[in-house]
C-alpha cells in the first residue's frame, strides 16, 4: 500500500502551530475551538400580532412587486427584437402576454397565505400586459388605422362621372 493511502486511513496528529504565526481573521486557533463550550441557544419569544402584521405586509409587497422587477428586462428584450415579424419577436410578444395573464389568474393563490386584499398586485400585472400591447402595436399587428378596417366600409357613390373626350 502506498504511503499516501496509509496516511488517508490514519491521518497524522495535528501539529501545534508556532506562536509567532497569528491566526487568520475569522479562523480561531485549534486550541480555542477545543476549549470553547457549546453556546446555549437563545430562546426566541413568539412575535406579537403587530409584528406579524408588519411581517405579512412586507412579504405582500415583495410578492406584489415581483412582476415590476422583470419589466425593464422585458422592455429591453422587446426593443432589441425589433418590429418585424420574426420568430424571436413573436415569441417575445407571446411571453409578454402570457406572463401577465398567468399572473393575474394566480394573484389570489399567491396572496392567500397572507390573507390580504390582492387588488394592488393586479395593477402591476396590468402594467406588464400594457407593455405587451405596446409591442404588438409597434409591430403593426393592432388594427388602429382606417386602412385596417376597409373590408367593412361601404364603397362611396360617386356624385359625377368624368368621361375623357376623344
Amino acid at each position: 500500500m502506498p504511503v499516501w493511502a496509509a496516511e488517508l486511513k490514519n491521518p497524522p496528529a495535528h501539529k501545534s502551530k508556532q506562536a509567532s504565526i497569528p491566526d487568520l481573521p475569522g479562523f480561531p486557533s485549534f486550541a480555542v475551538l477545543k476549549d470553547a463550550k457549546e453556546p446555549k441557544a437563545a430562546q426566541r419569544k413568539p412575535p406579537t400580532p403587530d409584528e406579524m402584521d408588519t411581517w405579512k405586509l412586507k412579504k405582500v409587497w415583495e410578492v406584489a412587486l415581483g412582476p415590476i422587477k422583470s419589466l425593464p428586462m422585458t422592455a429591453i428584450m422587446m426593443y432589441m427584437s425589433g418590429n418585424s415579424l420574426q420568430i424571436f419577436s413573436i415569441m417575445m410578444v407571446y411571453m409578454a402576454f402570457k406572463n401577465p395573464i398567468m399572473g393575474i389568474l394566480g394573484t389570489n393563490q399567491a396572496f392567500e397565505r397572507f390573507e390580504t386584499d390582492s387588488n394592488r398586485a393586479k395593477i402591476f400585472q396590468l402594467v406588464a400586459l400594457a407593455l405587451g400591447i405596446w409591442k404588438v402595436n409597434s409591430m403593426g399587428l393592432l388594427p388602429t388605422t382606417r386602412s385596417d378596417w376597409l373590408a367593412w366600409e361601404t364603397q362611396r357613390e360617386a356624385v359625377e362621372h368624368a368621361v375623357p373626350g376623344l
